[in-house]
């Protein structure tokens, strides 16, 4: 989190409608996500109502409206991902950390997200957490995956 809402929406003075996607990007780059604050000052700033960029965010699967958890889950759901179990991982995962994609653990360590490829097919199913991969993984070794992440934080 580096540059105030402020300062980024100073960077878009004179534009228009037209920028709301790279702006919202831009907020979210540095914020890690859109913030209400964001929302109504990028509506003001651009002369939008808040529900046509809650309509714009919402409709856009890259926009998230919850800061990340300390540890962000990522959940390939492609093709050769799906085929090889990662429905059963992602359920798996949503039980362990009492959450549903898209949502943050009430202790803000962990949070999911569901991508629809990560290129990493030939070692499917595969999870990324905060970059580091995790290969052919099973509904059983999410827990030990997790469980290590937790004993991090002791």
């Amino acid at each position: 989190m580096g540059k105030s809402i402020e300062s980024i929406l100073k960077k878009y003075d004179n534009c228009s409608r037209d920028s709301l996607i790279s702006l919202l990007q831009e907020i979210q780059e540095n914020e890690g996500f859109l913030s209400e604050e964001a929302i109504v000052k990028t509506g003001k700033k651009l002369k939008i109502p808040t529900s046509k960029i809650y309509g714009v965010a919402t409709f856009y699967n890259q926009f998230r409206f919850e800061p990340t958890g300390k540890y962000h889950v990522m959940v390939c759901r492609g093709t050769a991902c799906h085929v090889l179990g990662s429905l059963t991982v992602l359920q798996e995962l949503e039980k362990v950390l009492k959450i549903k994609a898209g949502q943050t653990t009430r202790d803000g360590l962990f949070s999911i997200e569901v991508v629809a490829c990560m290129g990493a097919c030939g070692l499917a199913p595969v999870i990324n957490i905060n970059g580091s991969f995790y290969a052919n993984v099973t509904a059983e070794s999410i827990k030990e995956i997790i469980e290590s992440y937790r004993k991090k934080e002791e």
